[in-house]
């Protein structure tokens, strides 16, 4: 069972659209602890605050329970601010934790950057992903979004936006995207098909 996580994102309804999309029937929307507990891979979308998603998945009880299956080895998609979570903190709410699995802030675009950055672009491949599977060398893909994670030693993919920044993030089981696959036709197809397949 896939277990989306449920902390009143936007983008709910089109991420499990999507899965319908792609023919998965074992996935379950989670709101409670509970939910996380047999779940085979867990998706965290992403779109709005980091400080108040952060602050829901607390309240919830969805922050120990997260880190402790995604520390187990239950593969993990974090979309947009889903990715944002993983790391130490943002830019966005300097006073609200991250999961802080990895090291990192997560940074805004320079102030002299049109921000959100919206619309469509390529990615840069910076070493083999299974997450982009099948995508050919230059992705093309819908982002939307004002705060970048800095490349790290597990970015998979760069894209660049006044500055190049991390798009693709994989590490084991811990995948992450700042694009939105939901919203990105059929190669965002693809790399939910890539997570499911896994």
């Amino acid at each position: 069972m896939i277990a989306v996580v449920d902390y009143g994102a936007g983008n709910l309804r089109s991420v499990t659209n999507t899965l319908r999309a792609i023919g998965v029937g074992a996935f379950s929307v989670v709101w409670a602890p509970e939910g996380l507990l047999d779940a085979e891979k867990i998706i965290l979308p992403g779109v709005g605050h980091f400080g108040h998603m952060m602050r829901e998945l607390d309240r919830r009880d969805l922050l120990g329970p997260l880190v402790e299956r995604i520390r187990a080895g239950v593969p993990f998609l974090g979309i947009c601010l889903g990715l944002h979570a993983l790391f130490q903190g943002s830019d966005e709410a300097p006073e609200v934790n991250g999961l802080g699995l990895y090291q990192g802030i997560v940074r805004r675009f320079p102030m002299d950057a049109r921000v959100p950055h919206m619309g469509w672009n390529t990615l840069e491949m910076r070493r083999p992903a299974r997450l982009l599977a099948g995508l050919g060398d230059q992705p093309y893909l819908y982002f939307a979004h004002s705060y970048y994670v800095p490349l790290t030693p597990h970015t998979a993919a760069a894209c660049h936006y006044t500055l190049p920044y991390t798009a693709v993030f994989e590490w084991f089981d811990v995948f992450g995207v700042q694009f939105h696959p939901e919203k990105s036709g059929a190669l965002g197809l693809k790399i939910m098909e890539n997570f499911v397949e896994l």
